[in-house]
C-alpha cells in the first residue's frame, strides 16, 4: 500500500492551488472574457487605459475616426479633445477606424447648455448610449443620459451637469446573427456613468432609433460597414453629431475577443 501524500501536498490541495492560480491568471491576464468582473474605477479623470487597450483618442496624437464618408474628419481637436462639429442635417458622426464585436468601450466627455447637450456613442452604429443634459431629471426617461437609448432608461440618474467630464465605460457584447442576418442571440450591455452602474446586462434586438448612421444621413462608405457588421458582427464606434458641441478625450477600447482590429474598405469594382 503506497503512503498517503503530506499534507501540503495532498492531490485535492494541490487541484485546489491550480484553480486559484488559473482564476487569477483569467482576471489579471485575459483569459475568458466572459468570465471577469465589470467593476470600472472611475473615481479620478481621466483614467489611464490598461496595457490590452487599443486607444481611438488621446492628447498628441492623431484621432482614429474618420468621417461618415470615410474621409478625414472636420471636428476640431484641440488640447487632446475632440468638439462635435454641428450640421444641420445632425449627421456629422465621426467614426472609428477600428472595428471590433465584443468589447468594453471606455469614453470621457462633457456636455454643452446648447441643444441640451445631445449626443451619444453608438456601439456599431446601431445602439446608442445617449448623452443628454440630464442632470436633475427625477425620474430620468429611455432618452435620457445613462439610457440605452429607446431600450432602458438609467437605473438611476448619475449625470453631472454642463461644462463637467463627464465618463462611461459600457461592456457591450454584440448580438449573433445566423446566415440570413437575423439575430438568433440578443446582445447585452452593462454601463456605469460616473462612477454608479446605470445599465445592468441590457438585452436588445434590432435597433429602435430612426437615426442610426445606416438610417439617417448614410453613405457608400457606411453601407459598406452595415454589410460586413450583419455577416460578421464586427463593426466600429461612432461618436454622434445631434447639434450640441459636445467634448470627447482619453477613448478606447479593451476587445474581449480576437477579432478587433483597423478596417479596410473594401475595393471598388
Amino acid at each position: 500500500m503506497l503512503s498517503s501524500a503530506p499534507r501540503s501536498y495532498r492531490p485535492s490541495h494541490l487541484v485546489l492551488v491550480i484553480l486559484t492560480l488559473a482564476l487569477i491568471d483569467n482576471r489579471c491576464f485575459g483569459g475568458d472574457a466572459t468570465s471577469s468582473t465589470f467593476e470600472p474605477n472611475q473615481t479620478v479623470l481621466p483614467v489611464s487605459p490598461p496595457d490590452r487597450a487599443i486607444v481611438l483618442l488621446e492628447s498628441n496624437s492623431v484621432p482614429r475616426f474618420v468621417s461618415m464618408s470615410g474621409q478625414p474628419i472636420n471636428w476640431p481637436i484641440e488640447a487632446g479633445f475632440l468638439t462635435s462639429a454641428r450640421t444641420q442635417e445632425h449627421a456629422n458622426h465621426i467614426v472609428s477606424t477600428v472595428h471590433f464585436r465584443d468589447a468594453d468601450i471606455h469614453a470621457e466627455f462633457m456636455t454643452s447648455p446648447e441643444a441640451h447637450g445631445n449626443s451619444g456613442l453608438y456601439m456599431h452604429g446601431h445602439y446608442e448610449m445617449q448623452i443628454y443634459d440630464s442632470f436633475g431629471v427625477d425620474p430620468p426617461t429611455d432618452q435620457d443620459e445613462g439610457s440605452l437609448y429607446r431600450f432602458s432608461k438609467p437605473l438611476l440618474n448619475a449625470s453631472r451637469p454642463n461644462g463637467e467630464w463627464q465618463v462611461y465605460d459600457i461592456r457591450y457584447q454584440a448580438p449573433t446573427r445566423d446566415a440570413t442576418h437575423q439575430i438568433e442571440k440578443p446582445g447585452t450591455i452593462t454601463a456605469w456613468l460616473n462612477g454608479k452602474k446605470v445599465q445592468d446586462g441590457v438585452t436588445f434586438l434590432e435597433p429602435r432609433s430612426p437615426y442610426t448612421p445606416y438610417r439617417h444621413g448614410t453613405t457608400d462608405y457606411l453601407v459598406a460597414i452595415e454589410k460586413k457588421l450583419l455577416a460578421t458582427g464586427v463593426g466600429p464606434l461612432f461618436l454622434q453629431d445631434h447639434g450640441s458641441p459636445t467634448k470627447f478625450r482619453n477613448i478606447w477600447i479593451v476587445p474581449r475577443d480576437s477579432l478587433a482590429g483597423e478596417y479596410t474598405p473594401p475595393e471598388e469594382n
